[in-house]
């Protein structure tokens, strides 16, 4: 989506990018490793229970309905970018070092999700499936466009 942003921008909205992260670091290495993502447009969940994903109605991983299968879509990475991908995903992983673990980490279990707002008002709404399971930036950017032109 940090590559729509002018699109965005020049329809008169913007990015925001809402994550998990328990440090600090793993956010600036994020931010290192993706500098199409602006930091000032960066809200991170860093509670212990994830309330912000809670309040939106993101779920977890094990929330996932087997019965139905979402379309998933690879990154169309480059062998670089898979490089990237592959040497940085453990480090960046949303692990809490001080979380004693008894299963999975709880940070790792977390879906996403996209919004398009105007104003206060949600105009489009979507929550991960599963990891990758994220709605065409085509469509988000056609959402926004709607949005944004109705007067």
């Amino acid at each position: 989506m940090a590559k729509k942003r002018p699109e965005i921008q020049k329809e008169g909205g913007d990015i925001t990018f809402v994550s998990v992260s328990p440090t600090a670091e793993k956010l600036r290495k994020f931010l290192e490793l993706n500098p199409n993502v602006p930091e000032e447009r960066i809200f991170v969940d860093n509670s212990k229970t994830f309330e912000a994903y809670k309040a939106v109605g993101f779920g977890k991983l094990t929330d996932a309905d087997a019965s139905t299968k979402p379309k998933i879509k690879p990154p169309g990475f480059s062998v670089k970018e898979w490089w990237k991908y592959i040497t940085n995903v453990v480090a960046l992983s949303p692990i809490d070092p001080n979380e004693k673990l008894t299963g999975p980490p709880e940070g790792v279990l977390r879906l996403g999700g996209t919004f398009v707002l105007k104003g206060n008002d949600i105009v489009y709404a979507w929550a991960d499936a599963l990891p990758g399971a994220h709605p065409d930036p085509e469509d988000v950017v056609q959402a926004a466009k709607n949005a944004w032109s109705e007067a």
